[in-house]
C-alpha cells in the first residue's frame, strides 16, 4: 500500500520518529557538507490554493538538495478551479510525479488525490490539520532540549489547524500539551477526547488564562490569530485575543529555561512582541529553517532513500 503524508493520526508514533529520525540526519549530514544525491530524478509537484513562503522554498529546496527536481502550481494553473475534474487533474499529475504535496483549504481535495494520484502525497497544509509544520516542531525541540519525553508544549492563541495537529503529536509522543484559547477558539473537545482514546496516557488540557497555562512550560507556542480566510474577522478577533499575547510578561510567567516558537509569518504586535520573538528564548528562526530539513525526512521516508 503506497504511504502518504496525510494527517499525523494516519501514521504510528514510530513512523513519526522514522521520518525525525531521517531529518535529523540529513540535517547533519548536510551541516558537514554532505549533498548527497538520495533522490535522483525524482519529482515533486507543489499544487498550492494558499501562497506560502516557507512551505514552498522549503520543499522545493529539499528535493533540490535530494537531487530531485520541483515544480510549482497554483491552485489555477493546476486545474483546481473548475477547468476539469480534480480527481482528473490527480491522475495526470500523479502521472508526472513521484510526490504530490499540497496546499489548500480543504483536507477532502488531499485525500482525492491520494486516492486518485497513484503518487505519494503530502498534507502542506489544510483547514483540518498541518502535519508537517508539527513535525518540524518536534525536530526543533529535540535540538533544544534533546529527549522530548515528558515536556510541556503550551499553545497559546486560536485553536487552528496548528493546534490540532500538535496536540495530535504530542499525545503521540508523550509529551504534554495545554492549549491557552478563548472560549469559543478552543480545539473541539472531542477531538481531545479521541486522542486519548487513541494514545491512552495523552495529557491534553485547555484553559482560559494563559498565564496559568504556560507555568510549567517547556515550550510556549503561538500562531496569527486570524488565518488564511478569516480575514474578515481580523479585527473582532484582535480584541478577543488581546489577553493572549505572548510578551515579556507571559514569558515571565513560564520556567527560565522555557522557549519561544512560532510557525510564522508573525503579526508582530499582535500574536507576538518583537522582544519576545527577537529575544534569546525564541526558535522561532532555527524553527522555519527546519521546514527544509524536515521536508527531506518526509520526502526520504516516502521515497525509502537512506
Amino acid at each position: 500500500m503506497m504511504q502518504h503524508l496525510l494527517t499525523l493520526r494516519d501514521l504510528t508514533p514510530s513512523q513519526v520518529n522514522e521520518i525525525l529520525i531521517h531529518a535529523t540526519e540529513l540535517k547533519a549530514r548536510l551541516r558537514a557538507g554532505d549533498r548527497a544525491p538520495l533522490l535522483p530524478g525524482r519529482v515533486l509537484t507543489q499544487v498550492f490554493e494558499k501562497p506560502s513562503l516557507r512551505t514552498r522554498v522549503s520543499f522545493e529546496s529539499a528535493i533540490g538538495q535530494l537531487g530531485g527536481y520541483g515544480i510549482f502550481l497554483t491552485g489555477k494553473e493546476a486545474g483546481l478551479e473548475g477547468r476539469e475534474s480534480n480527481a482528473d487533474v490527480a491522475r495526470v499529475l500523479g502521472g508526472y510525479s513521484d510526490v504530490i504535496a499540497l496546499r489548500t483549504f480543504s483536507q477532502e481535495l488531499i485525500e482525492l488525490f491520494a486516492a486518485e494520484s497513484g503518487c505519494h502525497v503530502i498534507n502542506a497544509l489544510s483547514d483540518a490539520s498541518h502535519p508537517c509544520q508539527a513535525l518540524t516542531d518536534i525536530l526543533t525541540m529535540r535540538e533544544a532540549f534533546g529527549d522530548v519525553t515528558g515536556r510541556t508544549l503550551t499553545y497559546v492563541g486560536d485553536g487552528n489547524n496548528v493546534a490540532v495537529s500538535l496536540a495530535t503529536i504530542c499525545a503521540q509522543l508523550d509529551i504534554t500539551f495545554v492549549i491557552a484559547s478563548p472560549d469559543g477558539y478552543q480545539l473541539d473537545e472531542s477531538l481531545l477526547e479521541d486522542l486519548r482514546r487513541e494514545y491512552p496516557g495523552a495529557r491534553l488540557s485547555q484553559s482560559a488564562d494563559p498565564h496559568a497555562a504556560v507555568k510549567e512550560a517547556d515550550v510556549i507556542y503561538t500562531d496569527v490569530w486570524a488565518s488564511m480566510g478569516q480575514e474578515s474577522e481580523k479585527s473582532a478577533r484582535e480584541k478577543i485575543f488581546a489577553d493572549y499575547q505572548c510578551n515579556a510578561a507571559l514569558m515571565s510567567s513560564a520556567p527560565k529555561q522555557a522557549k519561544f516558537l512560532h510557525c510564522l509569518p508573525a503579526r508582530r504586535g499582535l500574536e507576538v512582541t518583537d522582544e519576545v520573538i527577537d529575544g534569546p528564548q525564541s526558535l522561532a528562526f532555527p524553527q522555519a529553517e527546519n521546514r527544509m530539513h524536515l521536508a527531506k525526512g518526509v520526502l526520504a521516508w516516502l521515497l525509502d532513500a537512506s
